[in-house]
């Protein structure tokens, strides 16, 4: 008996000791935490445009090394130098300040920027869309994804410019998001492919020229 009233006396002593400690639950308090793992919650730093005596110049904030790729360097537009962080079309897809997609790709489309929407089209779309659009890409023949969207049906062709740019960027359904994997510009390039690609199958023979029509008939 006497053993247990030693018990739980030290026990009462100790939960006393910890509540003291610790506080009760939702109990405010003006004194710091106790932290027992401080997580880096503080740490020494400089912080930007305030003066210091570790560089030379006095100053914490300072130009990136020579020779060092800057992550916001700007992009080159139809419209000029754009850069990440601007809410424009070509970041958004949308009309500056609004909610409407723009209705054309941005970039200057030439040859080039074609091929580099066909080869980024091969790595991040060709797998479920299948390499002409028809959405008989890989993953449906495998049964992994038995529901692909046909590029070239009427609802994705009449889709604007900015609105594929969009599900691209975010993702639609069971189709993930690109946009952290894939740069702007790149997905502008798949925009402009897939253009290409509805083209070869809905495009006229009166929409080419006279050469090409005389091309396309050797």
């Amino acid at each position: 008996m006497r053993y247990l009233l030693y018990f739980i006396l030290v026990f009462v002593a100790i939960t006393a000791a910890v509540f003291g400690l610790v506080g009760l639950p939702g109990h405010l308090s003006r004194k710091p935490p106790l932290e027992v793992f401080p997580d880096m919650d503080r740490q020494a730093k400089l912080r930007p445009a305030q003066p210091n005596g570790f560089f030379a110049n006095g100053l914490s904030s300072q130009l990136p090394p020579e020779g060092t790729v800057v992550r916001s360097a700007p992009v080159a537009t139809a419209e000029g130098a754009v850069y990440a962080y601007q809410d424009v079309a070509f970041n958004t897809g949308r009309a500056t300040g609004s909610t409407n997609f723009v209705e054309t790709n941005p970039m200057t489309v030439d040859a080039a920027f074609l091929g580099r929407g066909r080869t980024q089209y091969d790595i991040s779309c060709a797998p479920c869309h299948g390499a002409l659009g028809d959405g008989n890409g890989i993953t449906k023949k495998i049964g992994v994804m038995p529901a692909v969207a046909n590029l070239h049906d009427q609802r994705l062709v009449e889709m604007t410019d900015g609105e594929i740019f969009n599900t691209i960027t975010h993702g639609k359904g069971l189709m993930g998001a690109y946009g952290p994997m894939v740069a702007a510009e790149d997905r502008w390039a798949i925009v402009a492919y897939t253009r290409a690609l509805q083209l070869s199958r809905l495009g006229m023979p009166e929409e080419l020229s006279a050469e090409q029509r005389a091309a396309l008939k050797k």
